[in-house]
């Protein structure tokens, strides 16, 4: 008859073996996914200017106040219209800067004359609020030069962006940081 003594060191040893084993597994998996999660490229948040429908909710729904969803222009897009739907509102009392004839709301777009008939607008980003009225008068009835985009020197790059959980058209993704803004494409349609 076999001694049980013996029996249980063995099965001590064996029991104490294999836990070695398993933990230093896992502590190699760990490692593992430490590399692989680190190797993996980071991303940050971002709004598809082809998908954008210009709702509102950047504005709104963002965490900071004002929000990190500013206005951009793509001046090779630009028309520099005398009569800018994305700075005027729908038929203005007349061409003329005051704030009666201005879509945005806290005056963050300046106008400045080129030449006859052209002018060129610039976005203050301090005074943008991403409200995006800019926007939709642009797309709507000019050529869709001016766009919104989460700036990333402002984004807190949240886990779940507020933003992008609210969005209608689920405009807003996630993007890899080496290449953080996507550009409206001239042949995007509204």
């Amino acid at each position: 008859m076999p001694d049980s003594s013996n029996n249980k060191r063995i099965g001590r040893r064996a029991f104490l073996s294999d836990v070695a084993w398993f933990g230093g597994l896992l502590a190699f998996g760990g490692t593992a996914g430490v590399i692989a999660g680190n190797a993996r490229e980071r991303t940050v948040w971002q709004i598809d200017p082809d998908k954008c429908v210009q709702c509102g909710k950047c504005a709104e729904e963002c965490v900071l106040k004002p929000s990190a969803s500013k206005c951009v222009h793509t001046y090779a897009m630009c028309g520099y219209c005398k009569l800018c739907t994305g700075f005027f509102v729908p038929s203005p009392n007349e061409l003329n800067t005051g704030a009666e004839n201005q879509q945005c709301p806290t005056g963050a777009i300046q106008r400045s004359y080129v030449e006859d008939p052209y002018y060129e607008y610039t976005i203050d980003e301090k005074l943008c609020i991403g409200c995006g009225i800019c926007v939709k008068g642009c797309t709507s009835f000019g050529n869709g030069s001016l766009f919104l985009q989460i700036r990333h020197d402002r984004c807190i790059n949240c886990n779940e962006c507020a933003i992008a959980k609210s969005c209608p058209a689920q405009a807003i993704k996630r993007v890899p940081a080496s290449q953080p803004y996507l550009l409206k494409s001239k042949d995007a349609k509204p």
